[in-house]
């Protein structure tokens, strides 16, 4: 069994971000969205108004976490060979239900991608709008960076980590 990260929540966070499970690069790196090819940091970035993919990971995630952005996965272990989401298996969910609690701010929850968002049936149940986002994973090449990021953009801003 391969196991997950840790959550990157505190008490300001507005916008819980879910992916489904670290791939490859981001098991091995230790860190989230390490893939080089990933989208997810330089959305992010942009949205925001940071160079985030030049900051050392420790400062990503603080700059983040200080704008009202979260971090977590949908499972928080499993077993599979590679990183795609297809090759999932035994999957066991991380607990929402210990997290929610503590983030009182929670104004929203996206999913990154089909796969994360296989788990809405559970966080549809915490009094929060739930998103669907395209996945940033370089295998989800059938939408554009600028489509991608408009996306995004209506869910950052719905919830108030930009203006609309």
């Amino acid at each position: 069994m391969l196991a997950g990260f840790a959550p990157l929540t505190d008490t300001r966070t507005r916008l819980l971000v879910l992916g489904s499970f670290p791939g490859v690069a981001s098991l091995d790196a230790a860190q989230y969205y390490a893939h080089p090819r990933n989208q997810f940091w330089p959305i992010v970035g942009q949205l925001l108004g940071l160079d985030l993919k030049a900051m050392a990971y420790e400062d990503r995630l603080a700059a983040v976490r200080e704008r009202g952005l979260g971090i977590w996965d949908v499972y928080a272990a499993c077993e599979r060979e590679g990183s795609l989401d297809s090759a999932i298996q035994q999957a066991e969910f991380n607990d929402f239900a210990s997290l929610i609690p503590t983030l009182p701010l929670l104004r929203g929850i996206a999913h990154n991608g089909g796969e994360s968002a296989r788990a809405q049936r559970f966080t549809a149940s915490f009094g929060v709008p739930v998103f669907k986002l395209p996945s940033t994973s370089p295998a989800n090449a059938s939408w554009s960076f600028e489509r991608k990021l408009a996306a995004w953009r209506r869910v950052f801003a719905e919830c108030g980590l930009i203006e609309p």
